[in-house]
């Protein structure tokens, strides 16, 4: 998961892409980076850390000119600690191209070498953003004439991305002296939106990002998602181009970006986030109502801050009392993206403190999103006991999370995924709860689709084990477990289900 934003303004936009990237900050907390145009030439910086801290007003003033790419990363592939791995890339042939992505390719070790043997282009780092980018100058090459580029030879360009290129990947680009470039994988996978506002003299300016929320806080109209494997461009003069560069594109969206990963004041793929959110409430306490009747709650107590919406309809379908339990300190990073696993156990206690008065000789149910490691549950659960529950029941918004997503998420490795391999009962007890309820998948499916219809697939193989992609082997699977910089946390839980895995 990382976040992108693409302008093209009348006014310098230096300032537009620091404010945009605040906005997306949840979406990346490792690195941070702005690189700007002014007629033919870049201006970048980059570096580890929050937004805040890697921009000084030395940094904002050297990034001159009306158009820029921005992007902040937390890794899945590559060194977490590697400034070099930092986004956007460049480089200057054919053209001078800058890019940056959100997602991940499932096929980058096998482009790396042709693009060594075959297309003489040199990738320096472990990013695989570096390899699109690379795939993405050599097509640019391919489809020139006489060394110059027009709108044809540009989509041209992307649609030989299209073939050459598996996996998730939403990008935004910038070609030097030609404008903005921005594209979409041909299943949707990945999100990506465009916006437009009007500026004092009347020219339209664009805005591209990962999430409608970085238009609406700056003041741009959400016009529509750009569709599955379309590129659109936007030249120096403003003018809009769309082609769809993909064959028999589908739209697939990653369906945890709606439990988890997107802000919910966002819209993706016409879906309201927020709106999902209450859904997966809603389909929660019915199944609570149908199988689990019997259990004596007398309290329903979120998780911050995913999980509100979904706990706040819960207990408004279920006639509970609804309260606030845990304070979070909002200056610690996301446990779930953090390296390593002594790390997360240790941030948990720094992150959340239980309000001991909402747990005092109470029947407790806990709501978070989902469960991932099981780290944090197990020890917020012993924060709930700690703070005198007498019961802890602990519900998921999400069905188990049993596979790697090789996607763009954070999840590559099977062995630390609490539920690969083992039953909810066993899950219960190592997260140490009285009761454990997980959202079924159709059931979220549902929840998801029924706020547009027409999307009648989501990527969901975190849950199902199914790889829309059709490429994702076992084989891959152990290969990137291997690259992960963090050790196992253990030997258990590591073949997977060869039933579930595989194209759909």
């Amino acid at each position: 998961m990382c976040g992108i934003l693409g302008v093209v303004a009348r006014t310098p936009v230096n300032q537009l892409l620091y404010d945009a990237l605040l906005v997306l900050q949840h979406r990346g907390q490792d690195a941070a980076g702005i690189v700007t145009a002014e007629e033919s030439r870049f201006h970048m910086h980059k570096g580890n850390g929050l937004v805040r801290d890697v921009f000084r007003t030395r940094d904002m003033r050297a990034l001159q000119g009306n158009m820029g790419i921005a992007h902040v990363r937390y890794p899945t592939a590559g060194s977490a600690a590697a400034s070099a791995e930092a986004q956007p890339f460049y480089v200057n042939s054919p053209f001078g191209v800058v890019l940056g992505h959100n997602g991940n390719l499932t096929n980058s070790e096998a482009l790396k070498r042709e693009l060594f043997k075959q297309d003489l282009r040199h990738v320096n780092t472990n990013s695989d953003s570096e390899v699109l980018l690379n795939v993405l100058a050599h097509e640019l090459q391919e489809s020139a004439t006489n060394h110059r580029l027009d709108l044809a030879t540009i989509f041209a360009a992307v649609s030989g991305v299209h073939r050459r290129c598996r996996g998730a990947y939403a990008v935004v680009a910038m070609i030097a002296g030609y404008g903005l470039l921005a594209f979409r994988d041909p299943y949707g996978i990945r999100p990506l939106v465009v916006g437009s506002a009007t500026a004092a003299d009347g020219w339209t300016e664009y805005l591209v990002a990962s999430e409608s929320v970085a238009l609406d806080t700056l003041g741009f109209t959400l016009l529509r998602d750009v569709a599955p494997g379309e590129a659109i461009f936007i030249d120096r003069e403003g003018r809009f181009h769309s082609r769809q560069c993909a064959l028999n594109p589908s739209r697939n969206p990653c369906i945890f970006e709606f439990v988890y990963l997107a802000r919910p004041d966002s819209l993706l793929d016409g879906i309201s986030v927020y709106e999902t959110r209450l859904r997966m409430g809603e389909s929660l306490a019915e199944k609570i109502r149908r199988e689990w009747g019997e259990l004596d709650i007398d309290v329903v107590i979120p998780i911050p801050d995913s999980s509100r919406p979904a706990a706040m309809q819960l207990a408004n379908r279920l006639s509970l009392a609804y309260r606030e339990g845990f304070i979070k300190n909002r200056y610690i990073g996301r446990t779930f993206i953090m390296p390593g696993q002594a790390m997360r156990q240790k941030s948990v206690r720094q992150k959340l403190n239980a309000i001991g008065v909402e747990f005092k000789g109470k029947n407790v149910l806990l709501v978070d999103d989902s469960i991932v490691r099981g780290t944090t549950s197990r020890e917020i659960v012993l924060m709930a006991r700690e703070a005198g529950a007498r019961k802890v029941y602990f519900a998921s918004a999400a069905p188990p999370v049993r596979y790697p997503n090789v996607y763009g998420i954070d999840m590559p490795r099977v062995s630390e995924l609490i539920a690969n391999g083992r039953s909810d009962a066993e899950i219960c007890r190592e997260i140490g709860a009285d009761r454990l309820i997980y959202q079924d998948l159709d059931a979220l499916v549902a929840d998801v689709r029924a706020l547009n219809p027409d999307i009648t697939r989501f990527e969901t193989s975190c849950f199902s084990g199914h790889y829309i992609t059709g490429d994702v082997t076992p084989e891959y699977l152990a290969g990137v477990a291997e690259q992960r910089d963090d050790p196992p946390d253990s030997p258990q839980s590591t073949q997977l289900d060869l039933n579930l895995v595989g194209a759909e």
